[in-house]
């Protein structure tokens, strides 16, 4: 068969044809993939957010610097996304083991127990001074002690009186022209009067027809000799006092009232009181009275109840001990959490705020205006609204694992570095420990002499915390802890760098949350459970930073902490306990010196 020309351009024609629609079918394609993958890689890009390590909370939608600090942004993970950047997520289980409990928020009454003492005393409307109406000599006294109880109408005292020996005698010649003369009668009559005798006993002395030598004085009251303020033989004058009596059916309870509890006490509360010689039994009364000034010198003003003393179990000067329910003024509900949710540092008061969302819970640190004082709970003026949910407990462990991720947190509220990934390249473990195997092991690091001087005043604080608890003064113990506070709060944390940075920040935060309550201790015992873990920070910023010149000797006192054993520093090596005061003063010993 004859293939043509025509034929075979033909054939070849079809063949590109077919070839062209093949190429089309199998790589047409390609270019449109190409570029759908070039745009998603773009729009993923588009939507990585950028973030710095040293300041989480700074997020950007591209890369840059950081406008804080100046480093480079780095991405967030994917997995971080949409968490907030100011809150630190922990999980359930980190939770149950760091004792984290939380609590919702509510608006309650403001109802702040107030613990008042005070003293008994005599109701001053009941007290009476027993004069003699008769000028004279005592003779004799009936009631020769003080604290003897006396009759009304009963003779208390006899006085020889030669003014009324002269009376008498001037009553018996009138009583003779008393028929022609009565008025004269009368007169004699009524200068006995003056003298306070009465009808009876003038009559009584006309019938005996001579003159009485010892005239008696009866008591005008009942009551107790509270002072006897004459002798056998005084000579006394007219209208002089000689007893002073004090009816005690009814006594006055004074408590004292300070400035900071004048908010919470109002006439009309009610007082339940008890007193250390009658265990068991509980008394009550009404406030009837509140000073209207203060007293300069003790800086109180008394609240006065008026309490019936039945049988005479109360006695003046007996120490009384109140509890007073009180409810702040013109504020039917409020916001109160317990003090346990308060972190304070002197200036800031903040709490930890519940968050939980689909990718967990976090708690975000905020920023509250603590109110009134309310026992074991804080009035909340700022900061809280009903419903919101915060940590109650573990609230220094949720911190702590702030300051490990670089978020906010109390010490460091515009947040910081983490302590993953940004530690200025230092590896160095330097935790508090309340071992003591930890503390010997602590290494020393190197610090500016700028950075030892601003720490200096630190420690003279610390000491004069120590020496007010050896010397069992709660009183100096708290005013030495708040120049504490204020040396801490002025301590520039950029004058420690490298490792000396993470050191700082750990012992700083224990030192911190030791005292941050020490201005509400009631008693002595809280202020020593405090200065353990204070002693643990200041122990290991003396080891780690050698800031004294002198030497200073760690010391240990192994009954401290129920048996556990506790340490202090001090400049001496001398023991002196401030765990147990004059109790056990000596009880202790030397474990390290630091030169």
């Amino acid at each position: 068969m004859k293939i043509t020309v025509k034929t075979l351009i033909i054939v070849a024609v079809s063949t590109l044809a077919g070839g062209l629609l093949l190429g089309w079918l199998f790589f047409g394609g390609t270019g449109n993939s190409s570029t759908e993958e070039h745009n998603h890689e773009t729009e993923m890009a588009g939507e990585t957010t950028w973030t710095c390590s040293m300041h989480p909370q700074i997020r950007s939608n591209e890369p840059g610097d950081c406008p804080i600090c100046g480093m480079d942004l780095i991405p967030v993970d994917q997995d971080e996304h949409e968490v907030n950047a100011m809150a630190v997520s922990m999980s359930p289980t980190a939770m149950q083991l760091a004792n984290v409990t939380t609590e919702i928020v509510g608006k309650m009454t403001p109802v702040k127990s107030l613990r008042l003492n005070g003293k008994v005393q005599e109701d001053e409307r009941l007290v009476y001074s027993q004069s003699s109406h008769i000028p004279g000599r005592i003779e004799k006294l009936m009631v020769n002690f003080t604290g003897e109880y006396i009759t009304k109408g009963k003779p208390i005292a006899y006085i020889y009186s030669p003014d009324l020996v002269t009376a008498q005698e001037e009553l018996f010649e009138a009583v003779k022209i008393r028929e022609s003369q009565p008025a004269l009668y009368q007169a004699a009559r009524g200068k006995l009067k003056n003298w306070k005798l009465t009808d009876e006993q003038i009559d009584n002395i006309i019938s005996s027809g001579k003159p009485i030598d010892q005239f008696p004085i009866n008591a005008d009251i009942s009551g107790y000799v509270t002072e006897k303020k004459v002798n056998l033989g005084d000579y006394i004058k007219r209208g002089q006092s000689i007893y002073e009596i004090a009816n005690l059916s009814k006594v006055w309870v004074l408590f004292d009232l300070y400035e900071s509890d004048m908010t919470w006490v109002k006439k009309g509360d009610q007082i339940t009181f008890s007193v250390a010689s009658l265990p068991g039994e509980e008394f009550e009364g009404k406030i009837d009275f509140i000073d209207p000034v203060i007293n300069p010198k003790t800086r109180v003003a008394k609240a006065r109840l008026e309490v019936a003393n039945r049988d005479f179990k109360l006695k003046p000067e007996m120490f009384v001990s109140g509890t007073l329910k009180a409810q702040l003024p013109a504020q039917s509900d409020a916001v109160i959490i317990p003090k346990t949710a308060v972190m304070w540092t002197g200036k800031r008061s903040v709490v930890y705020v519940k968050e939980t969302t689909g990718k967990g819970i976090s708690f975000q640190m905020r920023e509250v205006k603590l109110g009134a004082v309310l026992g074991e709970s804080y009035l909340i003026e700022e900061g809280l609204e009903p419903g919101e949910e915060i940590a109650v407990n573990g609230t220094f462990s949720i911190d702590a694992a702030a300051q490990l991720a670089g978020k906010p947190s109390m010490m460091n509220p515009d947040g910081g570095p983490a302590m993953t990934g940004h530690n200025h390249g230092g590896s160095v473990s330097t935790s508090p420990q309340t071992n003591q195997s930890h503390e010997k092991s602590i290494k020393q690091v190197t610090i500016s002499g700028e950075a030892k001087k601003t720490l200096q005043p630190l420690f003279t604080d610390y000491l004069k915390i120590k020496d007010a608890l050896v010397n069992d003064n709660l009183e100096g113990a708290q005013k030495a802890a708040a120049l504490f506070q204020k040396s801490l709060d002025k301590i520039n944390m950029s004058l420690f760098k490298g490792d000396a940075h993470q050191v700082w920040m750990d012992y700083s935060s224990q030192a911190k949350q030791a005292v941050q309550h020490v201005v509400h201790f009631q008693d002595i015992k809280e202020m020593r459970e405090a200065f353990q873990p204070l002693s643990i920070a200041m122990i290991g910023l003396a080891k780690a930073f050698d800031p004294i010149d002198e030497a200073m000797y760690v010391q240990h006192c192994p009954m401290a902490d129920s048996n556990n054993g506790a340490d202090w520093l001090s400049l001496s090596d001398e023991i002196k306990n401030p765990y147990f005061g004059a109790s056990m003063l000596t009880c202790g010993e030397v474990t390290q010196e630091l030169k």
